[in-house]
């Protein structure tokens, strides 16, 4: 990190990050950006990219700043745009402020556009640092990044489990294994992530809305895809009665029966045929198309073989693991995970960056499949 830097300075981008994330569930395909603008000592201004196709934090911060803007600081979380998009240019609406010093977090991963930005603001004589609270800032936008980098969605896994590991009982009784608390998270989660993974069987089995329902909160609704290779998808279920609501995409085989196929259509649901892999639909085909269709998130919420097949193929990125104070006490539970077995500790699938939450009497395990940030 540069010598210039100082605690000050990570004192207004920890700010900045704070005011990115309230663009949570609004701003894809974008990244959340936060930016704050200090002269002499005081905020004068500060804002955050509310929504895709609005206006960029930088401009919103500016905004509110007005004239005080002039000899300012800027703290950005993400370095400042230099092509047309949706909108222009921050760094011409940052030049032309009159902005003297401008604080980035982490640089831009478009590798078409990185560094522009703070090239074009170097070149006309502002005083440019780099690189304060990076990881952090990095860690706000893992979707995106990934995303923008490889063109497939970031993949959440998630389950509620008792302490022994099972996510239902051997009846397929599952509700409810978390408790409240935790699922209102759950539809949170929901709301922030662009689409939401579930297997056929799951629906067979639950009927789930797979919504995003949050009280007194305006909530954005995921694409809610179903895993069903023979499309066995009731048309009385309750994603394809609410399908005005929500979209739904069901992903079947190319062998799929095409009367059924024409049926759901007409009902409104969206089919996706693809070829099978030696083990079910490929996975890897699928996430490649919903990065074709700007998906950069994707929330897979079970059952036990889905989650077991994105763990094997080295498709997951990431764990939420709800844990209920409960035992089932029966081995033939079904568990979080079901697929290819690893005969030692050694094989087992790592976890890196775990951090442990609490709602109320359950505890929210979050973690990484890889030990780097994207």
């Amino acid at each position: 990190m540069n010598a210039n830097l100082t605690d000050t300075d990570k004192t207004y981008m920890r700010r900045a990050l704070r005011l990115a994330a309230r663009g949570s569930g609004w701003t894809s395909p974008n990244p959340m950006v936060g930016a704050v603008l200090v002269r002499n000592g005081r905020i004068v201004g500060e804002g955050y990219h509310r929504r895709v196709g609005g206006a960029h934090a930088e401009v919103n911060a500016l905004r509110q700043a007005g004239e005080a803007a002039r000899g300012a600081t800027l703290y950005v979380t993400l370095e400042p745009c230099n092509h047309h998009g949706r909108t222009p240019p921050c760094t011409e609406a940052v030049l032309a402020a009159g902005v003297r010093r401008v604080v980035v977090g982490m640089t831009d991963p478009n590798p078409r556009v990185s560094g522009g930005g703070l090239d074009r603001l170097r070149s006309a004589g502002l005083e440019v640092e780099a690189g304060v609270l990076e990881e952090e800032c990095r860690a706000l936008n893992q979707p995106f990044i990934k995303w923008v980098t490889r063109g497939i969605p970031h993949v959440t896994l998630k389950a509620a489990a008792t302490l022994d590991g099972r996510i239902a009982a051997r009846t397929g009784d599952a509700r409810w294994v978390s408790n409240e608390k935790s699922r209102r998270h759950t539809h949170r989660l929901r709301h922030w992530l662009d689409a939401i993974l579930v297997g056929v069987g799951t629906v067979l089995a639950d009927d789930p809305l797979l919504t995003a329902r949050l009280s007194g909160s305006r909530c954005r609704q995921p694409l809610r895809i179903v895993l069903d290779g023979r499309l066995r998808l009731p048309e009385s279920s309750q994603l394809v009665r609410t399908v005005a609501e929500a979209p739904v995409l069901a992903v079947c085989g190319e062998d799929a029966p095409k009367e059924k196929r024409r049926l759901l259509e007409d009902l409104g649901v969206e089919v996706l045929a693809l070829p099978r892999a030696e083990s079910g639909c490929d996975l890897a085909a699928l996430l490649r198309e919903l990065g074709s269709r700007s998906i950069t998130s994707l929330l897979v919420e079970g059952g036990a073989r889905v989650h077991g097949s994105f763990l094997d193929r080295g498709l997951a990125d990431a764990l939420a693991l709800f844990l209920a104070p409960k035992i089932l006490g029966d081995a033939e539970g079904v568990p979080v995970f079901l697929g290819r077995a690893r005969l030692n500790m050694q094989e087992a699938a790592g976890l890196y960056g775990v951090r442990i939450r609490r709602f109320d009497t359950d505890l929210l395990v979050t973690a990484r499949f890889r030990e780097e940030l994207y």
